[in-house]
């Protein structure tokens, strides 16, 4: 019992540590914990996460956004069809009043296109992303490792 109680102290302890992923409050818009993962030396793209909920009583749009380390920003969904997992690009993605939007591993996520360098775990990447009708906000992108499946902050609030 003591071991399961430490190695789970261990766990908090370096995920605390690594857990610097901010919130943004934007108008009736929420963005929470948006992250990346580390890059491979030579990779020209690499992706965001995040969530998004809009709290107001309008339809607002993600249409875009930028970030620091790369030339182009794309918004992606990835579907299975027939078993086989396809990634699209998207010219939007519609948040409804309400709505929560969950940019996720395996699911819909933002590209970044055209890397400038690798990023590397525990790098902050600046970026924005630009809506419809809310307009341009500044975030940043906690770079966690390459297997990452989630932020840390995420994992915390799972314990």
């Amino acid at each position: 019992m003591r071991l399961i109680i430490l190695a789970g102290m261990v766990i908090a302890l370096s995920l605390g540590a690594t857990a610097m992923a901010a919130d943004y409050k934007f108008g009736s818009l929420e963005i929470t914990g948006p992250w990346s993962r580390a890059t491979p030396k030579g990779s020209q793209t690499a992706i965001g996460y995040m969530t998004i909920k809009n709290n107001g009583t309008a339809t607002d749009r993600l249409i875009g956004g930028s970030v620091d380390v790369a030339a182009n920003f794309e918004l992606h969904s990835m579907v299975t069809e027939n078993g086989i997992a396809k990634m699209r690009e998207l010219k939007d993605v519609e948040i409804r009043p309400g709505q929560t939007i969950e940019f996720k591993p395996g699911g819909s996520h933002v590209m970044f296109v055209n890397l400038k360098h690798p990023l590397s775990k525990g790098e902050h990447v600046k970026g924005t992303l630009v809506f419809e009708h809310a307009g341009t906000v500044q975030i940043e992108y906690d770079v966690e490792g390459i297997g990452a499946q989630r932020a840390p902050m995420e994992m915390e609030h799972m314990q």
